[in-house]
């Protein structure tokens, strides 16, 4: 009986402490996130210790846009026209991206958002982990800039 209790215990645990994201949530969005790792459906983890490019959120009432930036080292970024249309859906006790472009769309769901990470799955079961980034502001001695 005691094992019983224990894992109803253990269970209800696991499930109350889910991450649930809620529509005021939306605005963590916003701003640069660099890619950490990529949890792949077979078990693997693919890791990235250098980006190149961040994806930089702007979004407002649910909407807005993604786009791929290049940071540079004096604290700019390198960017083009292109970018992705972004809606948040909520569905079924879930979050979910919804993106399109002229030429394709997709969905991807929201696993995790805070101020200072971001997991998202997209419909291969590929689970991509980001962290909050910025400019990266280097002097020519490498000192950052504040």
């Amino acid at each position: 009986m005691k094992n019983v209790f224990k894992m109803a215990l253990i269970a209800l645990l696991i499930v109350g402490c889910k991450n649930k994201i809620e529509p005021a949530d939306v605005a963590k969005l916003n701003g640069y996130w660099e890619i950490e790792k990529v949890d792949l459906p077979d078990g693997e983890d693919k890791n990235f210790k250098i980006n190149e490019s961040y994806d930089f959120f702007a979004m407002k009432n649910n909407e807005g846009i993604r786009k791929k930036v290049m940071p540079q080292l004096d604290g700019t970024f390198i960017v083009n026209d292109s970018y992705e249309n972004v809606l948040v859906r909520f569905e079924d006790e879930k979050a979910y991206l919804d993106y399109s472009t002229d030429f394709a769309k997709w969905t991807e769901e929201l696993i995790t958002l805070t101020d200072d990470e971001l997991v998202v799955k997209n419909e291969e079961k590929k689970e991509y982990h980001y962290k909050r980034t910025g400019p990266i502001n280097l002097t020519g001695n490498g000192e950052k800039i504040k």
